[in-house]
């Protein structure tokens, strides 16, 4: 999700630079949600495996 994220935003830079002021703000508008997602995924298995972790050395 984060390389989607990524390619959108350089899609968004690209298209903004070349005058496509509406698909650049399309592009950065999907990349900012993917990236808040991918974020949102990233912090819930952080969690879990510091969980997971706790449960496994019995502390």
């Amino acid at each position: 999700m984060l390389k989607w994220a990524l390619i959108f935003a350089v899609v968004a830079l690209i298209a903004g630079g070349l005058g496509f002021t509406g698909m650049a703000g399309a592009a950065a508008g999907i990349a900012k949600i993917l990236f808040f997602l991918f974020l949102i995924g990233f912090v819930i298995f952080v969690a879990l495996g510091v969980m997971a972790g706790k449960k496994i050395s019995g502390g």
